[in-house]
């Protein structure tokens, strides 16, 4: 068995979940932002993470679905490198929070004043998230170590 993929497969979502975690972070402390005079104010982001492979993405219709990924790892498949989820950062398209305050020096002559649209509860929770599932992929690789290490250990005759 090589264990180098069960280390990658691991190392990739960890750098996912690291992303999700930075992003969340990103959008908690940007919160109440308030939108400048030029109308510009912070968008909050949000990563996309997908599963890609060297023609491009996976899906059931195109891959086969998991059976099919099961499949090629049993005939000894490079499954690292279908697997591997990559992940990139897009800006949330949406309009910002408005907040009633008259005599702040930005508002509005309706007196409302324009802050980011993030959800602190939304964010919170991406957060919890993003760390339990860094937290599981530490996991998987620590057990993937104990087993090589143990494989070792059978192989000298110890």
């Amino acid at each position: 068995m090589d264990y180098m993929q069960s280390f990658a497969i691991s190392a990739a979502g960890m750098n996912v979940e690291r992303m999700r975690v930075d992003v969340a972070a990103l959008n908690l402390a940007n919160a109440n932002t308030v939108q400048g005079v030029g109308g510009s104010s912070y968008q909050p982001l949000r990563v996309l993470a997908e599963a890609q492979s060297s023609a491009g993405s996976l899906s059931g219709a195109d891959a086969g679905g998991f059976g099919a990924l099961v499949s090629q790892g049993m005939e000894g498949g490079d499954i690292a490198s279908l697997a591997a989820p990559t992940a990139r950062i897009v800006p949330a398209n949406v309009a910002p929070r408005l907040v009633y305050e008259p005599g702040h020096p930005l508002a509005n002559e309706r007196g409302f004043v324009a802050y980011a649209a993030v959800d602190t509860a939304t964010e919170m929770v991406s957060m919890m998230s993003a760390t339990r599932a860094y937290e599981a992929n530490v996991s998987a690789m620590n057990t993937a170590r104990t087993l090589a290490l143990r494989a070792l250990d059978i192989g000298s005759g110890a």
